[in-house]
């Protein structure tokens, strides 16, 4: 085998991690170029616990105008083997805003949390958005500031999917979390890698390499 071919078998973790989809587009746009596949699997469940969801509209708008199908799946709605099923034969998969800790919650409830991160390090691309993005770090109960989590009333631990080694500290001094972004850095910055971000601003995590992106950059 040509060492070309091997480059094309290797399979590199694959990140993109926004506060909001909307506001990144063209970043997005840039991370997908490389993926053959036009569809990407969205997972709107964070949502499922929220008042507010019209970033999934917005999210959803972007998608289509970037030309991708949508496969939407509610992994609290459906069975584990129906999941692992569509994520087997998927390239690209979103995580959408929300309760950071419901989601975490209904990942652990379907068992998927290793499976995921399987999935990615063998070469699935992740996208995620405020709560999307918070749960690839290692650990989420410091976005309690940020988050309701006594919404999950199932969820025993705070362990996550272990993507990143960093924090995401998402919308910050962006309405409604100036405040509660604003102290949870007070509350961490000290103790947690804590990598912060505003709504128009994205992370690029290419195996190793992690960039952050920002308009006029």
């Amino acid at each position: 085998m040509s060492l070309i071919n091997l480059k094309e078998n290797i399979k590199m973790k694959r990140l993109f991690l926004t506060s909001y989809l909307a506001g990144t587009k063209n970043f997005l746009a840039e991370f997908l170029d490389n993926i053959s596949k036009k569809e990407v699997v969205f997972i709107p469940t964070a949502a499922n616990v929220e008042v507010y969801k019209n970033y999934l509209d917005d999210a959803k708008k972007v998608f289509h105008e970037l030309d991708y199908k949508i496969n939407l799946i509610d992994i609290a709605k459906m069975p584990r083997e129906e999941i692992i099923t569509v994520l087997d034969n998927c390239q690209c998969v979103y995580f959408s805003g929300g309760n950071s800790f419901y989601l975490l919650q209904e990942l652990k409830r379907k068992q998927l949390i290793d499976y995921i991160n399987d999935r990615v390090t063998q070469g699935m691309s992740y996208i995620g958005e405020s709560a999307g993005a918070v749960i690839a770090a290692k650990n989420i109960e410091y976005v309690h500031i940020m988050d309701d989590k006594s919404i999950a009333t199932e969820l025993l631990d705070y362990d996550a999917l272990s993507l990143i080694d960093f924090y995401i500290v998402p919308h910050y001094q962006e309405f409604p979390f100036a405040d509660s972004s604003t102290k949870t850095i007070e509350l961490y910055e000290k103790s947690l890698k804590l990598v912060i971000i505003n709504n128009s601003e994205a992370i690029a995590v290419y195996e190793n390499v992690v960039s952050i992106q920002r308009p006029n950059t």
